[in-house]
């Protein structure tokens, strides 16, 4: 049975206040840090290419004057060569485990030369099974909506990712889709803990079940069987096509839920509720995984811009909130929070994709005087 359920009966007025949060998935996905001698915790800081270096320097300044208990170890992912073949460097790898919790730039990948995703290695590396992407309105930036509040949860680790793809003759390819049963519990298993510890009350599986009955079928086996531990969420499942319509019509019945679902519609339905609210440099995003998680900015480097003052920080900053709420710091997150989205909100010092002139450096000036109010 791979019917969907309307959204019809939602109540229109259905909508809550909500910070950009984080949900640690006990056991495994908590944050298992400690605080070195000096009473701070160490964070892994991956700066990235582009305008990763400057949005990321912008972070570390608003940290500084904000006083949070962090200090930061910078790592390069740049791959190099080992036994044939391009990997992490082992420094990076070894600095992510240890700390368990790190923050990530954009990073450049060339698109048609063979050359394999980093973002897609980091996930692969440290099995980040989870994408956590919130989507919220920011008071003060105008778009077509003002009532966004939505959070997408995607499976991050197969899927039409898997890079399973081989060519059967000349000018036929076939790209296999792996779903597993293993990875569909865990992700449903994580999307209905976060909707119990964030307080919204419904997890909606998305999905093309009613073509992909085989694969797309498991994953919402998976998702009916998890949703009978957790008998205080409603559960119900919508097709992907028809989510995409009704957001775009009204995002506001989504407010009260968390959407799961496997990895190639995340990715899109996340970038299409991050152009709800104004783009992804607006949007954080947090990778969750077994020993480590990640947050970072999913926007682009940027190269054309690079280097010039122009570069926007705020998915990166948001991202890093997410990950202060995962170390547990909720008081930092939200004194930073809610300065920066002041800062936005009154429009005197906002970069230019927001319609402003400041600079980078002159909106994180902004940001830390607001601090201190």
């Amino acid at each position: 049975m791979l019917a969907s359920k309307s959204f019809a009966g939602l109540a229109a007025g259905a909508v809550k206040t909500s910070l950009r949060s984080y949900a640690s998935a006990a056991p495994t996905a908590a944050f298992a840090g400690q605080k070195a001698a000096n009473g701070k915790y160490t964070v892994t800081l991956v700066p990235g290419d582009g305008i990763g270096p400057e949005i990321s320097e912008a972070v570390k300044n608003i940290y500084t004057a904000a006083g949070v208990p962090i200090q930061w170890e910078e790592v390069s992912v740049n791959p190099v060569l080992k036994g044939g073949r391009t990997v992490i460097p082992d420094a990076a790898i070894h600095s992510i485990k240890k700390n368990t919790v790190a923050l990530k730039g954009p990073l450049a990948t060339p698109i048609g030369k063979g050359h394999v995703s980093l973002n897609l290695t980091l996930r692969r590396t440290f099995n980040l099974f989870a994408n956590v992407r919130p989507c919220v309105s920011i008071k003060g930036f105008k778009t077509p909506y003002d009532d966004v509040d939505t959070v997408l949860i995607r499976e991050n680790t197969e899927g039409e990712y898997s890079g399973i793809e081989h060519e059967v003759v000349d000018g036929v390819v076939q790209s296999i889709k792996l779903i597993t049963w293993d990875a569909s519990e865990r992700v449903a298993r994580y999307a209905f803990h976060y909707a119990q510890t964030s307080g919204r009350k419904r997890v909606t599986a998305v999905h093309k079940a009613n073509i992909m009955k085989m694969s797309d079928g498991m994953f919402l086996s998976a998702c009916r069987e998890v949703s009978k531990e957790f008998p205080d969420v409603k559960y119900d499942e919508d097709l992907l096509d028809r989510v995409c319509l009704q957001i775009t019509q009204n995002p506001r019945p989504y407010s009260d839920r968390v959407m799961v679902m496997p990895n190639l519609y995340g990715d899109i339905l996340s970038d299409m509720c991050a152009g709800l609210i104004g783009g992804l440099g607006l949007t954080p995003s947090g990778n969750i995984g077994r020993d480590a998680s990640i947050f970072e900015a999913v926007h682009g480097s940027a190269p054309d811009i690079a280097g010039q003052g122009k570069a926007n920080p705020t998915a990166l900053l948001l991202s890093s909130m997410m990950m202060l709420r995962h170390m547990n710091l909720v008081d930092f997150a939200t004194k930073i929070e809610k300065a920066t989205l002041s800062t936005i909100a009154e429009g005197k010092f906002i970069t230019g994709d927001l319609g402003g002139r400041a600079s980078t450096s002159e909106y994180a000036n902004a940001i830390i005087q607001k601090l201190g109010q």
